[in-house]
């Protein structure tokens, strides 16, 4: 028997693991086939308070998750396939295991890449089609990539990029980039990185493996084909929620609604990181969603 079970094994699932853990509270983490969730793929954090060193993702997700160990919480890799609620109480079936009667739930499932949904995509995938910089990256060793989106992770993933391949195209569909003024800066000042603006794609194009792009301006509706080795499509994500779909807690995007506490419309589920509305998906927020809601947890425990 668990006290708490959290679903999703991201910062904002650590945090909450350690903060349940050092308050006594029995806390299992199903992580998913993904441990330390989306940071994990990020080549260097940057803008976390209180580290100063260049860590990657994946190192500083197993820093919180082998402190939130230490402290007592459980870990098990199993995908959840199963998730009902029922007299006040949470049922949670996995390939090789059952949970009944959980008074507390939090789902930390995060989100996942957004698809672009066009010719050749699905058809080469993974063999020049990718959704994580740093980990097919080295695949690309001197050649020329493409990185569609404008946002923060795509012109950090383009940057990371620059180190390995000889040019990188940003593809955006806008005039102007979205990230952070600071990274903006460091995209404009790299040699190798070229923009695309005002440009979406319309197909992938190869035989065995990418070997071209087709772009369409949306201003003047132009099309061009530009070759290529490489695509890395960085546009966005969506949400996990796909267990939670029947339980009407979302909003029309598909995102877990929560009050600020964390709390959602049904007693003793809660949802905390990138699954739930926000206006700021970031390692820093995750992390304090985690806490907050372990601490709520802790409180809504102790009236049972």
């Amino acid at each position: 028997m668990y006290d708490l079970i959290i679903i999703g094994g991201g910062p904002a699932g650590y945090a909450a693991a350690l903060y349940a853990a050092r308050a006594e509270i029995n806390t299992l983490v199903l992580e998913g086939s993904l441990p330390g969730g989306r940071i994990s793929l990020t080549d260097i954090i940057e803008n976390y308070p209180g580290v100063k060193e260049k860590l990657s993702g994946f190192d500083l997700s197993q820093i919180m998750k082998n402190q939130a160990i230490e402290a007592g919480a459980e870990f098990k890799m199993e995908n959840v396939e199963k998730f009902n609620y029922e007299n006040n109480t949470f049922y949670l079936k996995t390939y090789s295991s059952e949970y009944s009667k959980i008074p507390s739930v939090l789902i930390a499932t995060g989100t996942n890449d957004k698809k672009l949904s066009v010719p050749g995509e699905k058809e080469f995938t993974g063999r020049g089609v990718s959704y994580c910089a740093t980990c097919d990256g080295p695949f690309f060793k001197d050649k020329k990539v493409a990185v569609i989106g404008g946002g923060d992770s795509a012109v950090k993933e383009a940057l990371f990029l620059t180190k390995i391949a000889k040019e990188v195209i940003v593809v955006h569909r806008r005039d102007k980039l979205r990230a952070e003024k600071i990274i903006q800066k460091k995209a404009f000042n790299t040699p190798n990185m070229y923009f695309q603006w005002d440009s979406i794609v319309e197909e992938i194009i190869g035989n065995n493996s990418v070997e071209k792009i087709k772009l369409k301006n949306v201003k003047d509706n132009n099309t061009k084909t530009i070759e290529i080795d490489g695509v890395f499509i960085l546009i966005g994500s969506i949400p996990n929620n796909s267990l939670f779909k029947d339980l009407n807690i979302t909003d029309k995007t598909g995102y877990i609604l929560t009050d600020e506490n964390m709390k959602t419309s049904i007693k003793g589920l809660y949802a905390a990181g990138d699954i739930r509305v926000k206006s700021l998906r970031q390692v820093a927020t995750a992390v304090g969603d985690g806490a907050t809601a372990a601490v709520q947890i802790q409180e809504y425990l102790e009236t049972l």
